[in-house]
């Protein structure tokens, strides 16, 4: 595993992540705590020190088990949580200093901390990026010493642009095959000012996996069924905005690129041939996954044709239904 610097912080951070949010379950099913402490411990195992997670991931069990997982191994993760999703309503309003840090209490409960390394505002209203009292506030939880760092997670390039006139140390951020717009300004505005990005969304809901095709059926309650466009929650979460019919013309076009059917390890190889990325967070739900996002960090760098071809491919079937969305 490598690691690299994450922005401000100073912290080193292996550049593959994992991502809790089906920690131990697929999309819609029952949380198995079993197989998320299974997963964790992969993960330690092979050298993954960056841990991702919410509130409200499996309505609260993400954190729990990795408390349970820090407490019972006495391991060491730089954890990045984020918080204000579970607002209800989830409007701008609700999003204060006050609740804030009634949220870091929370996650310090539950995981079992003293301190948060990082807490990240989870793809709040675009509005919230122009409270200037809630940003000087967190800066005051920042003091207090509950947490040691804080940035955002957003939806819009434009929202992680604006939110850098505040003293955030992180942004996460959808970039991925079919989510090229980061990198044209964001990343550059980042590295100027020593901001970490977290790259979420990696494999775009697992299209860029190449395990998919047009008769591959997804579960009642899981958002790539219900959320293809937007009915639940923003369209670019599910499949990074992309038509899903669309996406399998163009995974094939990589496939041939690769000559591979298993996309996934230079899918995340990909994202990490971008230098201002301190870290990708590809998600799992069962150990096995962890192993297989783990082989794109042993992948050799990719050639600039290969680079040059997957823009090419975006250009051709993603770009205009994508691009200026997010």
């Amino acid at each position: 595993m490598k690691f690299r610097k994450f922005g401000k912080t100073n912290a080193l951070i292996s550049e593959i992540g994992l991502g809790t949010w089906q920690l131990g379950t697929k999309w819609g099913e029952p949380f198995n705590e079993a197989e998320a402490l299974r997963i964790l411990e992969t993960a330690a195992d092979c050298g993954i020190t960056l841990i991702d997670t919410a509130d409200i991931y499996n309505k609260s069990n993400s954190e729990l088990t990795i408390g349970k997982f820090i407490k019972q191994n006495k391991k060491q993760f730089y954890i990045v949580t984020k918080c204000g999703r579970g607002l209800s309503p989830h409007v701008a309003e609700g999003y204060t200093a006050e609740n804030v840090e009634m949220f870091v209490d929370n996650s310090l409960s539950r995981l079992g901390l003293e301190q948060l390394d990082m807490v990240l505002l989870h793809c709040p209203p675009a509005s919230v990026y122009y409270k200037d009292e809630l940003f000087a506030g967190i800066d005051k939880i920042v003091q207090k010493g509950k947490i040691a760092a804080y940035g955002v997670s957003v939806e819009k390039v434009s929202e992680g642009l604006k939110a850098m006139d505040y003293n955030i140390s992180a942004i996460e951020v959808i970039f991925n095959m079919f989510r090229l717009k980061p990198a044209e300004e964001l990343f550059p505005r980042a590295k100027e000012k020593n901001i970490g990005i977290l790259a979420r969304v990696p494999l775009a809901s697992g299209l860029l996996t190449g395990k998919f095709s047009k008769d591959t059926v997804f579960g009642q309650r899981d958002h790539r069924n219900f959320n293809r466009d937007g009915q639940s929650f923003d369209k670019g979460e599910t499949f990074s905005g992309v038509d899903y019919e669309t996406g399998l013309k163009a995974v094939e076009e990589l496939k041939k690129l690769f000559n591979t059917n298993d996309l996934a390890p230079y899918a995340l190889r990909w994202i990490l041939m971008h230098d201002e990325v301190s870290a990708v967070i590809p998600g799992a739900s069962r150990a096995e996954q962890v192993l297989g996002n783990v082989r794109a960090a042993e992948l050799p760098a990719l050639s600039q044709y290969e680079m040059d071809k997957v823009v090419q491919i975006y250009d051709m079937y993603i770009r205009k239904s994508v691009h200026d969305n997010w």
